[in-house]
């Protein structure tokens, strides 16, 4: 992890200590004013959005137990309605005032951790109200989840309103830290760590494993941010110039030896941030270590497709895990879960 990464990770002894990360298992999120059957109805909103639009983590998530299962789900909920106000159709600067006001928003519930319902439809699709707004805040509330993990998500959106080509690996790592380090942190939180596990080293390797995920996702979805409109290229302009390419050259694969030596450098960062992360699996609680085992697996394995076969990123085809290994995947984490879920039943009588 570079050293502005780490540095944007609080060291605050008064704010570590807010944070209940050593024992997570026994908080039920609750909001003043809002019944448990009211926002249970809320956090059953997030899991059909998860459910929809998760894709691969949902498959890894669902195995969370509850209520930190509703808890993530409604991060993820959030996000995805951040995305999206990102992602609607309108200039950059329809977008910008869009991602402002849902900013203030969200200002406002991490303040208050109670929101004002507009009593319209959220920009989350996949049928998803507003109530996701009073699911997220009871969990902000009741996980205390430092309020800097979503001001930076919005801040990598941000990025991408403004930026459309990253000069050097710094840049990189930033802009990765902020979409996705960002969620291993809120993951992190919520689902506890064992006891005696020092929390800035968990703090850092989540930030390492959410710089492997999205750096596989850089390299999965190169084609169709390329082609997109307004383009965008994530992998750095010095590694491309280090190996004497243009973006251009990358999505015609016009020098193939040229273009495969590329794929292959960024394939090995990803892949030193799986290793480099590896120990923290071993630290977070034990009931939701299947968790974050299976999504690690899902997107481990396609950047192993991508490593054996570097000129996948720019064919039309998606690179994707069959829906036979996915379902491997998660039968033998589920099997983990019902084992991790009576060795806790035991331990407690």
């Amino acid at each position: 992890m570079t050293t502005s990464i780490a540095a944007q990770l609080r060291t605050d002894a008064t704010v570590a200590a807010a944070r209940p990360v050593n024992a997570t298992a026994s908080i039920v999120p609750s909001l003043p004013g809002v019944s448990p059957e009211a926002l249970a109805a809320c956090f059953a909103r997030c899991a059909e959005v998860t459910r929809k639009r998760a894709r691969n983590f949902y498959h890894g998530l669902k195995l969370t137990p509850e209520p930190r299962r509703s808890a993530i789900y409604a991060v993820y909920a959030w996000m995805r309605a951040a995305d999206d106000v990102a992602d609607e159709p309108g200039d950059l600067a329809t977008k910008r005032s869009r991602l402002a006001t849902f900013a203030r928003r969200t200002d406002d519930v991490l303040r208050n951790q109670r929101p004002e319902m507009s009593g319209s439809r959220s920009h989350a699709r996949g049928g998803a109200a507003e109530e996701f707004w009073t699911a997220f805040a009871a969990t902000v509330c009741s996980y205390r989840l430092d309020p800097r993990i979503f001001h930076d998500m919005i801040a990598g959106l941000e990025d991408d309103l403004k930026t459309f080509e990253y000069l050097d690996e710094a840049q990189l790592s930033r802009y990765c830290y902020r979409v996705a380090a960002t969620a291993g942190l809120a993951c992190l939180w919520i689902w506890g760590l064992r006891a005696g596990v020092d929390r800035g080293s968990a703090e850092r390797l989540a930030v390492e494993r959410g710089q492997a995920f999205q750096r596989t996702n850089i390299l999965r979805d190169f084609r169709e941010d390329f082609d997109s409109s307004p383009r965008r290229v994530y992998i750095p302009r010095e590694a491309l110039d280090r190996h004497r390419l243009t973006a251009e050259q990358l999505r015609s694969w016009s020098d193939a030896e040229g273009c495969a030596a590329l794929i292959a450098e960024q394939a090995g960062a990803a892949r030193a941030y799986y290793e480099s992360s590896a120990p923290l699996d071993e630290m977070i609680d034990p009931a939701c270590r299947p968790t974050l085992w299976a999504m690690t697996r899902i997107y481990s394995g396609i950047l192993r497709r991508i490593e054996s076969n570097p000129a996948s990123v720019v064919s039309d085809r998606r690179i994707r895990l069959s829906g036979i290994r996915k379902a491997s995947i998660a039968l033998r984490a589920t099997a983990a879960a019902r084992l991790a879920g009576a060795s806790a039943a035991r331990g407690g009588r």
